[in-house]
């Protein structure tokens, strides 16, 4: 049995990952501010020998001894929330950082940076592959996340090179599922609860844009893999389904889906939007032998299912 802390573990992934972790047998220690996290979704996990939920912000140092291992997913992770308080959320990725990089420096853990495909920007290459070094407005309304994101990497890499700590940085391409917020602004999530309650469906730009969408659980079980994969790989690595949609063909799929009522509407595009995002998964097939296995339609109707008692 590990001892594992989940930092950002009330959070949509970081449930997830707390719940794997616990049936696999591992005492998890589950930190989180709840800035977007929440109880309800650590709520089956409460009373369980093997859960530790801690109240705690990860901008401030935590001391604990006897950690095996550290999953660092505290950030806010969608624009509503993430522009809310950009100075927080920068902060919250590199000084946060830092005090997580600390804590596993002081106990031996191994640690592993969710890092995100918003690194990659508004992309000039495409499929995007860990090598590309991305295309990003280090001063736009974005920024905070993208460029707190970049810099979290840069410090992985400045501890692994200077201090030897054993580290794992992974990317992780847009991911969709239960426990979701419904007002968080990520566009499956959006799409869902307008379609349940027949409201017009927002896309922001022609619908033209594109994205490469991954269900919950095959993000975790790459994350694992990668946690468990040998101390000599460090990453980065693209966790992501590599199948591609249009934003409208999402929309289009989400009403099909629900049996909806809703029409699609359109609006602006917000600045700095990528224009198109999807994950070359080469390594990770070659290093983690992972890929996806649930596609779309299915995950869709995983979401659904959650979502329910929202539908009118």
């Amino acid at each position: 049995m590990k001892t594992i802390l989940v930092s950002g573990g009330a959070g949509f992934i970081g449930s997830h990952l707390c719940t794997r972790l616990i049936s696999e047998g591992h005492y998890v220690i589950c930190l989180d501010n709840l800035f977007t996290g929440t109880r309800m979704n650590i709520m089956h996990l409460k009373g369980h020998p093997n859960f530790e939920f801690v109240h705690h912000d990860i901008e401030l140092p935590y001391h604990r001894e006897g950690l095996d291992e550290i999953y660092n997913l505290a950030c806010p992770a969608s624009p509503v929330h993430y522009q809310f308080d950009a100075i927080k959320t920068i902060k919250t990725s590199v000084v946060g950082c830092i005090n997580m990089l600390g804590l596993a420096k002081r106990t031996g853990a191994k640690i592993m940076q969710a890092s995100t495909s918003e690194i990659y920007g508004d992309p000039t290459v495409h499929p995007q592959v860990e090598s590309y070094w991305g295309n990003v407005n280090p001063i736009g309304i974005r920024s905070c996340y993208d460029e707190g994101k970049r810099c979290a990497e840069t410090l992985f890499m400045d501890y692994h090179r200077q201090n030897h700590i054993r580290i794992k940085i992974i990317r992780i391409f847009n991911t969709y599922g239960p426990r979701m917020l419904p007002d968080d602004g990520r566009v499956v999530s959006n799409f869902v609860v307008q379609a349940l309650q027949n409201r017009n469906i927002t896309i922001y730009g022609t619908g033209e844009q594109t994205r490469s969408f991954q269900y919950i659980d095959d993000l975790i079980e790459g994350m694992i893999r990668m946690m468990d994969s040998e101390d000599t790989f460090i990453g980065p690595v693209n966790i992501g389904n590599p199948h591609e949609f249009t934003i409208r063909e999402l929309a289009e799929k989400v009403i099909a889906v629900s049996g909806s009522k809703s029409k699609i509407v359109f609006e602006p595009l917000p600045h700095d939007d990528p224009k198109q995002r999807k994950p070359d998964i080469t390594l990770a097939k070659e290093k983690l032998h992972w890929e996806p296995t649930i596609e779309l339609d299915e995950g869709l109707h995983r979401m659904l299912d959650y979502f329910n008692d929202y539908r009118i």
